[in-house]
């Protein structure tokens, strides 16, 4: 995500925290609860939130998983937010999403605001909630997740009216229509101004991580579709692609790629420790980590905007 380093990020307004970049507010104080809740209690918790009006606003809501993810820094851990961020109480542990697991519907995700993981956990488990509100429709800067389905805690769909999940809500910025352009030998994505290369497994087999930099270096000297300009892509440019509606792959039902494999290498390396770098599980949409010499993760290539990506 894009920040001008001559724009303050973040601005406080009392007990709460607007996020210029996003146009999201957030309450300041990171743990209202004081303690961990199951998915439906964090649910109605924020619905007791808003018949209460704290701090004079009804709209508060679980943020979707494109939400809580755009607050995180992939450059600090415990808490992996943005240096000089103003939150307070923030625990280093998992905090839910209002988002369902497409292909787990009875899970639910959860990030970890320690070290920036992204994964899902069945709905009785029980993690933080900290409550989110839209503060600017019009500057909204966080896409959809892509769900559109409501889900109990046995994973059955039921009707979306006032569950307060991500399903009914739909917050966020739609995708370009069409969202891909589809190339001889790449996919242009009108959304983020990503350029893919069409078939996810060029290479065609799992590598370690200083392996996938050394063929796309071998691709820019080839100049690869004339081109010179590719790279091993950030875990944001990655999870970007992802939808939270679909599954096997996590992709957009009209992607036009080809060959998608189970699991990708990012750029962005682990500050927990940086032997590690993060990966997407494409199946699903978990955000991990890998070790870097192990051959164990696809390569993915992308070119094209250089500027930090909308969420």
């Amino acid at each position: 995500m894009l920040i001008d380093s001559g724009m303050k990020r973040f601005l406080e307004q009392d007990e709460v925290i607007l996020d210029t970049i996003t146009g999201l507010m957030w309450t300041k104080n990171a743990c209202l609860t004081d303690f961990p809740m199951t998915w439906n209690e964090a649910l109605t918790f924020i619905k007791e939130l808003n018949h209460s009006g704290i701090y004079g606003y009804t709209d508060w809501k679980l943020p979707n998983r494109r939400e809580l993810f755009s607050l995180i820094s992939h450059e600090t851990i415990n808490p992996s937010l943005p240096h000089s961020h103003p939150f307070i109480n923030v625990f280093t542990g998992y905090y839910w999403t209002s988002t369902s697991c497409a292909r787990l519907p009875n899970q639910a995700w959860y990030i970890h605001l320690g070290g920036a993981r992204v994964f899902k956990g069945m709905k009785y488990g029980s993690y933080m909630v900290w409550p989110v509100r839209i503060a600017d429709h019009i500057n909204n800067q966080v896409f959809k997740t892509g769900q559109r389905n409501c889900y109990d805690e046995n994973g059955d769909i039921i009707d979306c009216h006032n569950t307060g999940q991500d399903g009914e809500l739909q917050s966020g910025l739609q995708w370009n229509k069409p969202r891909f352009t589809e190339n001889t030998y790449t996919v242009d994505d009108n959304a983020t101004n990503l350029i893919w290369l069409k078939s996810a497994n060029y290479y065609k087999g799992m590598m370690d991580w200083k392996s996938a930099f050394d063929l796309v270096e071998k691709m820019n000297r080839e100049c690869k579709y004339r081109y010179n300009d590719w790279r091993l892509p950030s875990i944001v440019e990655l999870e970007s692609l992802t939808d939270m509606s679909q599954h096997s792959p996590a992709l957009p039902v009209d992607h036009l790629f080809i060959n998608v494999q189970e699991f990708y290498w990012s750029s962005t390396i682990s500050m927990y420790d940086i032997h590690y770098a993060w990966v997407l599980y494409i199946n699903d949409g978990s955000v991990g980590v890998g070790y870097k010499p192990l051959s164990e993760f696809y390569l993915w290539p992308v070119r094209g905007t250089k500027k930090k990506i909308k969420l």
